[in-house]
């Protein structure tokens, strides 16, 4: 169990914080750390199961084993004097108000003197109002690539297994970074029983559960990586400056030691359909790396706190796996309402202060790619120097680029239609198309062809299509106009030449 936090919850304790929130479900950790912690307290554990129990021999302490009754009985001083009191579970508790209360009863008197300690353990973050500043949390780090190896090794000899070669041993212990010691004995006990030994074999079966526990968590998403920078037409400015900080991602102790700076990430901005989240997706498979998807949406709780606490999971989560790409689409639509006057901008003002902190701050390999459609609507700071290392502007596609997104386009569905057809005559008809219009002229064209019977797509083909296509410049005319004059005004790099 990670030093850090068995020494934080130590000093805590000595201190007197009143309330110390372990945000975990590894609670047989926690009771480990709790044994060794050299206390001199005597604990007693509340959990649905059993009720209220002496900690160390697991006897039951009272018939009665009702939450409102434990704590009803604490409310003693004499009964509340020099204890740990460790409560498993009782997240669903915490919405109730006569709970909350007594909870809150608890930590008045240990602030006015008692010496006790409220350990709540829970992998659910929630935090009443009433208790915000009594609660203290701390949250389990994820086991560096070194601790994995040493779990791994322990598995090994525990199930008297052959030992494996160094090269196998860092690439899993690699593959389950991101993950809590708890899954690592998991997946390895999953990995044995499917043939009784540990081989390169099972670093696939790794990854597959590894993105079930990433979906599970709800906060950030493992996308398979299919996109590669030769399936985009243009943007060469951007395929550039990705090319060259894929050359220090690939070599990151040689970068450090020669003295780079460790890249923070570009947000990506301009007109929908232009290539954005191609970009991202493909960068990740340039860098050789995971790509993780945040949806901000996903972090906002009901609860006081419950917010900042899945920003601070999805970091971690993300900083663990690191070397990685983390993705952030749509970042204006995350940070909306900031500044405003009710709880949700509150709350959105925090999380944005939250997360301008770790971009500012973050030494860690995480590569943060953010897409965003309107910059209009982000806030000035996040476009200071030292949140992103570049920002880009993607506006719709000259002629050269427009040939290349079709010649793409038509290659992966009809590769040998492709020399048949005249190009130059599709260009000049769709100006003021985005990339997506074009990919999507391409498949009605396709489509028609398949129906009609043709053993070819034509131009003609592709000329009707496009004729009954709204291109984007047509249906958001004014929006792009605003859009691109606010690029040119704030002086954003070009992604295109």
């Amino acid at each position: 169990m990670n030093n850090k936090l068995k020494h934080n919850l130590t000093r805590y304790m000595d201190a007197g914080f009143p309330i110390i929130y372990i945000n975990t479900y590894e609670e047989e950790k926690v009771d480990e750390m709790l044994l060794s912690s050299g206390s001199d307290r005597e604990i007693y554990e509340w959990n649905e199961t059993n009720g209220f129990i002496d900690f160390k021999t697991k006897m039951p302490m009272l018939e009665d084993y009702a939450l409102d009754s434990v704590l009803n009985m604490l409310k003693i001083r004499e009964m509340f004097e020099r204890k740990t009191i460790l409560l498993k579970g009782v997240a669903v508790y915490l919405e109730d108000a006569k709970i909350v209360s007594k909870l809150k009863g608890l930590a008045r008197m240990i602030c006015s003197g008692v010496d006790a300690t409220v350990i709540i353990v829970s992998n659910t973050l929630v935090i009443p109002k009433e208790l915000e500043k009594f609660i203290t949390i701390l949250e389990v780090d994820y086991p560096e690539h070194d601790e994995i190896r040493q779990i791994i090794r322990q598995f090994i000899k525990d199930n008297e297994m052959r030992e494996i070669k160094e090269g196998l041993l860092n690439e899993m212990a690699l593959a389950f970074k991101g993950l809590t010691e708890f899954e690592v004995n998991n997946l390895l006990a999953l990995a044995y029983a499917d043939d009784g030994e540990l081989t390169r074999a099972d670093l696939h079966l790794i990854f597959e559960q590894k993105q079930q526990i990433i979906k599970k968590a709800g906060i950030l998403e493992m996308i398979p990586l299919k996109e590669q920078f030769e399936d985009i037409g243009g943007l060469e400015n951007l395929k550039e400056w990705f090319a060259r900080k894929a050359g220090v991602y690939k070599d990151l102790e040689r970068a450090k030691r020669y003295g780079v700076d460790m890249p923070k990430g570009v947000l990506i901005a301009g007109i929908p359909g232009c290539g954005k989240s191609l970009s991202a997706k493909a960068a990740a498979a340039l860098f050789e790396v995971p790509l993780l998807r945040l949806d901000m949406g996903r972090l906002l709780g009901k609860y006081v706190g419950e917010s900042e606490g899945n920003l601070r999971k999805a970091v971690a989560l993300a900083e663990a796996i690191s070397p990685c790409v983390l993705w952030i689409d749509e970042l204006e639509k995350a940070f909306a309402g900031i500044g405003g006057n009710n709880g949700a901008s509150d709350v959105t003002t925090r999380l944005f202060g939250n997360f301008l902190t770790w971009m500012q701050e973050k030494d860690s390999p995480v590569f943060v790619v953010a897409t965003a459609n309107d910059i209009a609507k982000l806030p000035p700071e996040l476009m200071r120097k030292g949140r992103f290392d570049e920002i880009f502007y993607v506006g719709l596609p000259v002629d050269e680029e427009r040939e290349k997104i079709f010649r793409i386009h038509i290659e992966k569905r009809r590769a040998d239609d492709l020399e048949k057809i005249r190009l130059s005559d599709l260009v000049v008809k769709t100006k003021g198309f985005s990339g997506a219009d074009i990919e999507g002229v391409v498949k009605d064209a396709v489509k028609k062809a398949f129906v009609e019977g043709k053993g070819a797509v034509e131009t003609q083909d592709l000329l009707d299509a496009i004729q009954n296509t709204h291109s984007l410049s047509e249906i958001m005319k004014d929006a792009i106009e605003k859009m691109a004059e606010e690029y040119k005004k704030r002086k954003f790099k070009n992604a295109s030449r």
